[in-house]
């Protein structure tokens, strides 16, 4: 199924299949190809309405009757560390992080599959190779960087891929070594997103997708700042229990009625 606008991207819509993070639950997604010399103004636009980038496809979930998965992101200036973040700083503070473009190499792949056979072995990447890798990493129109971070021997333990928006970083994949549990690595590289955010000026940290009910993606609340997108705009996360898994069959709009509401920057290219 095709659904356009006028002299805009086309946006399509995928297939139903089970969804990863609600059993019983069917996702689809509707997406957009991102290319061409406006496609850093793509991103820019769709990330602020809820989109996110994979390669060189923009999506964002378009499920029949449910609108659970809400597209989140971190206020930087309202953060405010917990005190086991805090801690999570403390226990990481001889972690190095090393900012290079976008090229995949031998040890970020090790990692990876590491990272995969222990906590996602079942997950839609279990058997992605490192051909499929590399082009997670290099096949991106837009601005983006891999940032690594090494331990005190310098072994590399964690990586994320990070596109640079206007307003912003977004968090596009992030993985880390399974073998070091008490450093919380996970949430050490949102919070070390949070301080780079800052100092560059950026007002946003972007996460990806919470998903309440969902044990997956349950830890975004835990960031205070936190803002989701509802109803077509930010708002702050107030009290994570209020939200519910949203299953009503008059959750999501007609897909035409989505791709109509979309604002689309202007197509013509940068001078």
């Amino acid at each position: 199924m095709r659904h356009s606008l006028p002299l805009a991207p086309q946006f399509y819509v995928t297939a139903p299949q089970p969804c990863p993070y609600l059993e019983g639950r069917m996702e689809r997604k509707l997406f957009t190809a991102l290319q061409g010399e406006s496609a850093g103004r793509l991103n820019d636009s769709l990330s602020h309405q809820g989109f996110r980038r994979s390669q060189n496809v923009l999506y964002r979930p378009s499920c029949t009757d449910c609108a659970s998965c809400l597209s989140a992101r971190i206020n930087v200036a309202a953060f405010k560390p917990s005190k086991s973040q805090k801690r999570t700083l403390r226990r990481n503070a001889d972690i190095s992080r090393r900012v290079t473009s976008p090229w995949a190499t031998e040890a970020q792949y090790d990692l990876f599959r590491h990272y995969l056979d222990s906590r996602h072995a079942d997950g839609g990447m279990a058997d992605m190779d490192v051909f499929e890798f590399a082009a997670m990493i290099e096949e991106t129109p837009v601005r983006s960087r891999v940032i690594e971070y090494t331990g005190i021997d310098n072994d590399l333990i964690g990586t994320c891929l990070t596109d640079v928006l206007s307003d912003g970083l977004s968090m596009v994949y992030s993985f880390y070594t399974p073998d070091m549990p008490r450093h919380s690595l996970g949430t050490y590289l949102i919070l070390d997103h949070i301080a780079i955010a800052r100092e560059a000026g950026l007002p946003y940290v972007y996460l990806g997708y919470w998903v309440p009910g969902s044990q997956k993606m349950g830890y975004k609340s835990n960031f205070s700042g936190l803002e989701i997108y509802v109803g077509g705009k930010w708002t702050k996360l107030k009290n994570p229990e209020d939200y519910s898994p949203d299953t009503h069959p008059l959750s999501s709009d007609p897909i035409a009625e989505q791709v109509a509401n979309i604002s689309l920057p202007d197509s013509r290219p940068a001078r």
